[in-house]
This record gives structure tokens, sequence and C-alpha cells, in this order.
């Protein structure tokens, strides 16, 4: 794996931990030296993370980590919206429907997953994952994916700040299994209106999330 590539995928996965805070300023040269590469992967790490909107560039203070606030989970919901809709549409009319059956079958036993606590968390997350790589390819439009892909990267910070509250995670998980079932029919109006359902009530504990970790001066 190429210094680059290295560097971006420490810091990225920083970030998205919150190990890197909100407005913490990277500096190239210190970021080199902590790493332990030289100065030119770390400026390319750098410009991969302002594309994908996790760092920015300040004139005054170079370049920053990105602030997680209600706006931007507002926005981001926003978009989450018009895309997530579209591709459970597309989804059931295009997708597999044993990918889905298969799948289906596995969210119905997600809840007791999620009750393991870290011992079935990290294979309850793998199960999200298989379902957004399962609504990727079904929707057959790189389009549709790329823009998929750069929304969830922005989403896995929020939901890192709330994966402590397992009620909510039951609770998306039976939501996944309405959405994943109503593909799997080729029902396209349930698929979206279930992905409607789930997002309104995943932006309503995410904003409730951030306001907490704002009030706590724990995100900025």
């Amino acid at each position: 794996m190429r210094a680059s590539d290295r560097a971006y995928r420490q810091l990225r996965e920083e970030i998205l931990d919150g190990e890197l805070a909100p407005n913490t300023v990277l500096a190239e040269v210190e970021q080199a030296e902590r790493l332990g590469v030289s100065r030119t992967p770390v400026r390319e790490a750098f410009s991969r993370l302002v594309n994908d909107g996790l760092v920015v560039a300040q004139t005054a203070r170079g370049l920053v980590v990105t602030e997680l606030s209600v706006d931007r989970v507002n926005q981001l919901y926003e978009l989450r919206l018009a895309l997530e809709d579209q591709a459970a549409r597309l989804a059931a009319l295009r997708g597999n429907k044993r990918v889905f059956l298969a799948l289906a079958e596995r969210f119905r036993a997600a809840p007791e997953l999620v009750r393991l606590g870290e011992l079935g968390l990290p294979r309850y997350y793998d199960l999200v994952a298989e379902f957004d790589e399962a609504i990727d390819d079904a929707v057959e439009n790189a389009y549709l994916t790329a823009a998929l892909v750069n929304v969830r990267t922005h989403l896995a910070r929020i939901r890192r700040l709330a994966r402590h509250d397992p009620d909510r995670l039951v609770e998306a998980s039976r939501e996944h299994l309405l959405i994943v079932e109503a593909i799997a029919a080729g029902d396209a109006g349930l698929a979206a209106h279930a992905t409607h359902v789930h997002l309104h009530k995943s932006k309503t504990h995410f904003v409730a999330t951030v306001e907490r970790h704002l009030r706590g001066g724990q995100v900025a």
C-alpha cells in the first residue's frame, strides 16, 4: 500500500472515530512526523480528505477537521432522503429478490445481535454494510452509488457518536427489515415509504445526539 493511502486511511478513521475532533488543526509537518511518512503523502492524503468533506481549508488556521452540528445533520438528511428514497425504489424494481430475501432473514435476527453488545455489534454493522452494498448493486447507477458513498462517509461520524444506544439500534434494525422486505416484494412505493420513515427517525435521533454532545462540549 502506498504511503499516501496509509496516511489517508489512518487520518480518515481517526476523524470518523472522533480521535481527531471537529476543528482540530491538521499541520502537514506534524502529521507527517506522527504517521512516520514524508510530507508529500500527507499532502496527498489531505487533498483526499478535503474532497471527502472531512477537512476544510480555513485561511487563518490552515486545514481543520470539519464541524459536526445540527445544521450539518439536517443538510445531510436532506440529501439522504432524496438519494435513498430513489435508491430503494430502483432496488425494488431492479434488484435480485433472492439477495434481499436472504437479507430479510438475517435482519429478523438482528435485534439479538444488538443485545449481545460488543460481541454482536460488529456483526450487526457488517449486516448494515451488506444491505448498503446490495442497494448499490441493485440500482445499477454509478452516479447515484457514488453520491450515496459520500453521504455514508459523513453519516459514519454521527453514527459512531450514537453507537451506545441499543434501543435505537434495535428499532433501526426493524426499520431496515421493512425496507428489505418491500424491496424483495418488488414494491417500490412501500420501499421508498419505509426508507422515508427510517430516515425521519434516524435524523431525529442523531440531531438529539449531536445536541447532547454540543452541550457537553464534545462536538464543535
